[in-house]
């Protein structure tokens, strides 16, 4: 993709929480939008870290041993191996940094799970 993208429109725009779409990509890696708000099931992502950026609103991402809360403009990287919970009480617009390999949910299969097909919209 060779065109100029504003991530917080695209995430706006977005009708389905936790339903992350591609952006762009980056040698490896993916860059995806989400508009999220509520609780995502805990999860991990044994091979890859997870960088999550807020584009508008706030949102926490509990770990074992601590919560990170994050405002508009901040980021955090979740550790390959580290088990979190991203939670957000009110719409949160968010920009996520993956390697391709990134399973939505780790590798759980459940109502959550979006695929790399369903990640990239409709063509």
């Amino acid at each position: 993709m060779s065109h100029v993208i504003d991530p917080r429109k695209v995430a706006a725009n977005l009708s389905d929480f936790w339903s992350p779409r591609i952006v762009a990509e980056m040698d490896d890696s993916f860059v995806k939008v989400a508009k999220i708000k509520g609780e995502f099931p805990w999860h991990t992502h044994e091979h890859e870290d997870e960088m999550f950026m807020v584009l508008d609103g706030e949102m926490s991402i509990e770990l074992q041993d601590r919560t990170v809360k994050l405002k508009c403009g901040e980021l955090f990287v979740v550790p390959k191996g580290t088990r979190h919970h991203p939670v957000a009480e009110e719409v949160c617009l968010i920009m996520l940094f993956e390697p391709k390999s990134t399973e939505h949910m780790g590798g759980v299969v459940n109502d959550n799970t979006r695929t790399i097909a369903e990640q990239r919209g409709p063509q």
